[in-house]
């Protein structure tokens, strides 16, 4: 997977979070889950930018890393609203905790070898 997929797939990613929340329960829970998942999900993306314009392969790996701590997050902020039966939309939560198990996974070898590397 080059840089521009794996850009274009967190975008992607992100996106389907927005669109879950449009699902999720009007109460407290639902809409404090609401704002910590769609900053978890959208920020990802967003660091993947910066790292790809990183002014050092320290500066590379930190923001790299910053990614795989908001992937983590947000995988978590999905097993809770799964948990606490905050979303109507079990089909897309399912998708949605498969593919961040996945972003997750490319961002642990991208790290790893960028350390190596150095």
């Amino acid at each position: 997977m080059n840089k521009q997929e794996l850009e274009n797939r967190l975008i992607d990613f992100a996106a389907s979070i927005i669109l879950l929340t449009f699902k999720f329960e009007k109460n407290y829970a639902g809409n404090h889950l609401l704002g910590q998942i769609t900053r978890s999900s959208t920020s990802p993306a967003l660091n993947y930018g910066e790292a790809q314009s990183a002014e050092s392969k320290k500066d590379f790996i930190h923001k790299m890393g910053i990614c795989l701590k908001e992937l983590r997050e947000t995988f978590v902020c999905l097993k809770i609203i799964e948990k606490a039966n905050l979303s109507t939309d079990l089909q897309n939560l399912s998708k949605a905790k498969t593919e961040v198990n996945e972003l997750i996974s490319i961002f642990v070898s991208s790290i790893k070898t960028s350390k190596n590397n150095s």
